[in-house]
């Protein structure tokens, strides 16, 4: 019998069948009964409210190859995740985004290191509330088809001397002038009446305490490289459908968010992180090609030198195996991870 307390969360499912993918096979251990229990053991997870669904497909598979474990699963918001870790409340730590630097600070200061971070799965293009990747989306008649994600910074970030990182450390070589802000569409190329135009921002609220704070977080460090100033005009929405509402009414505009919630007299922009832009696929955010492509985590307490518990060990590796992965696809709202991927992954239980 399993215990299982879970807030449940709007769900939209996506518009492509998950089910139709397949992770890349690669090597695994078998796995190895748990010769060091005796009698039930119980996991407790803490986290994520929408990674339920996630979860209890692991479960369900898990606990047919090993009926002497059993899950309590206490899933009220990913906001509560790394304190119940940290207070040995937890032994996994679900999480729909990555620790803040502020999260990281106070388990280090209580426990001397710092969690255990392992990536599960990859966040879908359609799925609102599950880690969704992140569309960069204009007015369909705009004759821009693609951005790198320097210009993004320069569109939406401003002006900067440095930028912290997730250990606190300063780095003023992601420093910037404002040389490199683009406020308007010809700086991007754009002619005739889009020239001189300017490019009306759009996106979610600036705090890491609101609801939406992780498209906002991951957009911050993958785009504007952790970097905290945001151009000044950027309007701020609450959610997804907020933004596309008011990007709609607006032909020069641009906003980031998630494809599902684009209309008709929008369109999603292909991205580069290097050379070539790459257009926001399924396929293209299952590889990871698409450079804002979103994961989702499990933490663990594991010291430094010392093995990762033998239960939670095992069914990470169940997790991370072939037949893991694939179990992700019977969960709406995410992908399997690459077999890249999970082999990195399954090297940081060792």
């Amino acid at each position: 019998m399993r215990v299982r307390r879970w807030v449940a969360s709007g769900m939209m499912a996506a518009a492509a069948s998950l089910a139709a993918q397949e992770p890349a096979t690669f090597a695994v251990p078998p796995m190895q009964p748990l010769t060091s229990v005796s009698g039930p053991m119980i996991l407790h997870s803490w986290g994520s409210a929408e990674m339920a669904p996630l979860m209890e497909v692991w479960e369900n598979a898990f606990t047919k190859r090993k009926p002497n474990v059993r899950f309590s699963d206490t899933l009220k918001g990913t906001e509560t995740a790394q304190a119940a870790l940290f207070t040995h409340v937890a032994d996994m730590a679900l999480m729909s985004r990555a620790i803040l630097p502020l999260e990281r600070h106070v388990i280090f200061r209580r426990e001397h290191h710092l969690p255990l971070e392992i990536q599960v799965a990859t966040g879908s293009t359609e799925a609102l509330d599950h880690s969704f990747a992140l569309a960069v989306l204009v007015h369909k008649d705009n004759p821009l088809r693609s951005l790198t994600l320097a210009q993004l910074d320069g569109i939406f970030g401003d002006q900067r001397s440095g930028a912290w990182d997730e250990e606190f450390l300063w780095h003023p070589e992601f420093a910037r002038g404002p040389d490199k802000n683009i406020r308007t569409w010809g700086q991007l190329g754009l002619t005739g009446a889009w020239k001189d135009k300017p490019i009306r921002v759009y996106g979610y609220p600036v705090t890491i305490y609101s609801p939406t704070s992780g498209p906002m977080l991951f957009f911050r460090k993958t785009v504007m490289q952790g970097g905290d100033m945001w151009n000044p005009d950027l309007q701020e929405y609450p959610d997804a459908a907020a933004i596309a509402a008011a990007l709609s009414r607006d032909p020069f505009g641009i906003a980031y968010t998630c494809l599902c919630a684009s209309t008709p007299s929008l369109k999603p922009l292909a991205l580069a992180a290097g050379t070539s832009p790459v257009a926001l696929t399924m396929a293209t955010v299952a590889d990871r090609s698409y450079p804002l492509s979103r994961p989702v985590y499990i933490y663990i307490d594991r010291t430094p030198g010392e093995p990762v518990a033998a239960g939670v060990k095992q069914f990470l590796d169940y997790v991370l195996s072939p037949e893991g992965q694939k179990a992700v696809t019977r969960s709406t709202g995410y992908l399997p991870l690459t077999s890249q991927q999970a082999a990195i992954e399954r090297r940081k239980l060792q």
